[in-house]
């Protein structure tokens, strides 16, 4: 890839924490995301034309960058922290990543994943995914990404803002699972033998 997103994000500069977020959420929507969308993806985050082209892009690289896409997915939804970071580690180490500093495009100073002659599309997203990942962890001292836990949604989602670590994508999926388990309490309360209510209480 030309010049990948940087792993830390800025209105100026690139966002691989972004790209990888994207990619990996479309993937989980369709896990058969046709190649033409994954390099329409790919250069709304600053990859060059010449290697998104049907020839140096083409089929079986879209399928390494699924199943690639597939693998990060697992990483964004871990909420322990330790398996978290052993599986950035194992990955950082599988794909061999040498990272180094590069500004182009009139873009600031970014940190990228140079993917060398001859690597393979996967093995750079795994790679810079990782980086970026790796970049929020220690930067925010605690994992600043996510499934959203609401019901039905499991969307993948950046945690980077101020607070303790978020369990949703939005506020409104945060709004509608307390309100869900608004109702769920209050039916529980209302059945016989649970809850605050008259019924008899069951032993264990």
């Amino acid at each position: 890839m030309g010049n990948p997103p940087a792993a830390g994000a800025g209105a100026a500069g690139f966002s691989a924490a972004g790209r990888l977020i994207e990619l990996a959420e479309a993937v989980r929507a369709d896990p058969a995301l046709p190649r033409d969308e994954l390099a329409a993806l790919l250069a709304r985050h600053g990859e060059h034309p010449a290697d998104l082209a049907p020839e140096a892009f083409g089929e079986p690289e879209a399928a390494e960058l699924r199943a690639a896409a597939r693998r990060m997915a697992l990483v964004l939804a871990e909420t322990d922290e330790d398996r978290a970071a052993e599986a950035l580690n194992g990955l950082l180490e599988e794909c061999g990543t040498r990272p180094r500093l590069t500004r182009h495009d009139g873009h600031p100073w970014h940190l990228h994943v140079d993917r060398g002659d001859g690597a393979r599309w996967g093995d750079w997203f795994l790679a810079s995914g990782a980086l970026a990942l790796a970049q929020l962890f220690t930067e925010h001292g605690r994992i600043a990404w996510g499934a959203c836990a609401a019901p039905g949604c499991g969307s993948l989602f950046l945690a980077t803002g101020p607070g303790s670590a978020r369990r949703y994508c939005t506020p409104a999926c945060a709004t509608r699972a307390r309100v869900a388990a608004h109702r769920r309490r209050k039916r529980e309360a209302a059945e016989p033998g649970r809850g605050t209510g008259t019924g008899i209480s069951r032993l264990p």
